[in-house]
């Protein structure tokens, strides 16, 4: 059953995760289209957390594809299990027999990777190759053949087809632009920093032991640093780290000596942190004034 678009937005807050319309339509084309769909945004704005929270939504597996430079076809498809192709040769020369390619190369020595475990899936999994800027022009250029095809061909089995076509998520931080022809074969969204209701929305479902007005405090702070010429700009995941921080120290309210204690949970520079110290001045005196 395919998921009405209420339907999944329901389900994703009720595991912590706050999908706007525009998201939640977007995944659900996902799964009633079969189309790869490309998040891309800011580091830190839940990418690659929607695409676990489809995966657990959906009750299937989540295969992961972390991207970086000089990332090749052949370690993200398979690899062979020398070690045990090795052995099965050794035990071959002590019966006396000889081994040949088909007895080396069979899918008892194949070591699938994210991939060729996705497409070997019995069941539709939810394949995330995260960070695809990271990789270079050609790994993305492999990636187009698979996204049209969805089959793969291992020199020494021939071409493995299907067994279900995985609901794709791609994500990138714009590092380096991608081309058109990926972008063509991909329902796209843009995934932006949340609003402050929907970023307090967030914290109270995660985190929800947590005072409120800490829960406010903390997400206007976060929502004033965004508006700094930062280093790293702090995510939805540094506003998580800061409040479970305060929480930690059974902080109710923010006041200068809990965010200086904690301030490296939202502000990994210290360039930064110097940048944002008049800024969080102001923030600690205005919610010691209130609370």
């Amino acid at each position: 059953m395919i998921p009405a678009v209420q339907e999944l937005q329901a389900a994703f807050q009720a595991r912590g995760y706050v999908a706007g319309d525009a998201l939640a339509t977007a995944l659900r084309l996902v799964v009633g289209l079969g189309k790869p769909l490309l998040l891309e945004g800011p580091a830190g704005v839940g990418k690659t957390e929607a695409a676990k929270t489809l995966a657990d939504v959906l009750g299937t597996r989540l295969l992961r594809l972390q991207c970086y430079e000089g990332l090749d076809a052949q370690s993200a498809l398979y690899e062979w299990n020398y070690a045990r192709q090795l052995l099965h040769l050794r035990a071959a020369e002590l019966r006396g027999e000889a081994a040949g390619d088909d007895d080396l190369y069979g899918e008892a020595f194949l070591m699938p990777r994210p991939l060729l475990q996705a497409i070997r899936e019995p069941r539709s999994a939810v394949l995330l190759i995260d960070e695809i800027d990271r990789a270079d022009d050609a790994f993305e250029a492999f990636l187009l053949e698979l996204l049209a095809e969805w089959q793969i061909t291992v020199p020494e089995l021939g071409t493995l087809p299907a067994v279900s076509r995985p609901h794709v998520i791609l994500t990138s931080n714009r590092s380096r632009e991608l081309s058109d022809a990926l972008r063509r074969r991909c329902l796209y969204h843009w995934t932006e920093y949340p609003s402050r209701a929907q970023e307090l929305h967030i914290v109270l479902s995660r985190l929800p032991g947590i005072n409120e007005t800490l829960a406010r405090q903390v997400t206007d702070a976060v929502h004033a640093l965004r508006a700094l010429p930062l280093g790293k700009t702090p995510g939805v995941a540094e506003t998580l780290d800061w409040a479970s921080a305060l929480v930690s120290l059974h902080a109710d309210h923010l006041d200068a000596e809990s965010l200086h204690a904690t301030l490296g949970a939202v502000l990994k520079l210290r360039e930064d942190q110097l940048l944002a110290a008049p800024t969080l001045q102001g923030v600690a005196a205005k919610a010691q004034a209130r609370g």
